[in-house]
């Protein structure tokens, strides 16, 4: 028998602002029974898969150990990058090169980090 991943937990100070944060990224609904103050709080992807926010006592003070890849489908990776940092997150360590590969790390408003790659749109270009 094997295993599957049904949930990709994430910890948290505040799991439902931090959904709900990451809700604006995906473009995808915290689980309708979610509310402000629950301890943990849901996001469901289409494959299925489930990011599940957790609340802990302890702020995140080192590097993650995983971390998201984000990949833009309606637009190039700069334009995300300028968008995720319009909602609030940093950018932490910049890869693009000149020739239009690399990829942004970022982090949260928690301070998580995540990469943002190019997109089909990016690739078209540099092809």
């Amino acid at each position: 028998m094997t295993s599957i991943i049904h949930s990709i937990t994430i910890d948290a100070r505040d799991s439902y602002e931090i959904a709900s944060w990451w809700s604006k990224v995906l473009d995808l609904p915290i689980h309708p029974d979610d509310n402000p103050g629950d301890p943990e709080c849901m996001i469901e992807l289409p494959s299925g898969i489930h990011y599940l926010f957790i609340n802990v006592p302890e702020n995140k003070e080192l590097k993650n150990r995983l971390h998201l890849d984000l990949q833009p489908v309606a637009h190039t990776r700069d334009e995300e990058v300028e968008r995720l940092v319009g909602i609030g997150a940093t950018i932490f360590d910049d890869q693009r090169r000149p020739d239009g590969t690399g990829w942004v790390t970022m982090r949260d408003p928690e301070g998580n980090e995540f990469c943002v790659e190019r997109g089909p749109a990016d690739r078209a270009a540099t092809s």
